[in-house]
């Protein structure tokens, strides 16, 4: 578990980028307002894009670049998510953040053969987060 402030994410990101080299999915779990959509921030920063980065709750789904693509299941769910064929857009060249991903998408997941990387983010104090990388 890594205990970071927000100016040290480059850390995270680095371990991210590290652990799936040619891209792939990273589920972002944790509790509304804990910073799923931040550190997609800081990962598009890493990654060089300077695009401003905001959560796609109502829209599923935003792409950064050429390799940079942002879902958010909080509002349609995993059923939706599959229904509107999104599994397919996870087969796109590139790093894939799913913010409110589950135990059903980690299952599929597995079925399929795609390696993931869940990051579980807990509050800390006003400037730290708690992030726990799974590899999936």
């Amino acid at each position: 578990m890594m205990h970071l402030s927000l100016n040290e994410l480059p850390l995270l990101c680095e371990r991210m980028a590290r652990e799936l080299p040619q891209g792939g999915v990273i589920i972002l779990q944790g509790d509304l307002a804990s910073g799923k959509t931040t550190l997609t921030q800081a990962f598009a920063r890493y990654l060089g894009n300077d695009e401003a980065v905001t959560s796609p709750t109502f829209s599923l789904q935003q792409q950064y670049g050429r390799t940079l693509y942002h879902y958010d299941l909080y509002n349609y769910g995993f059923e939706k998510f599959l229904s509107l064929g999104m599994m397919e857009e996870l087969e796109q060249e590139g790093y894939h953040l799913i913010e409110w991903g589950d135990e059903a998408l980690m299952a599929l997941l597995q079925r399929c053969g795609m390696a993931y990387l869940r990051v579980t983010i807990t509050k800390g104090d006003d400037q730290s987060r708690y992030y726990e990388v799974t590899n999936g």
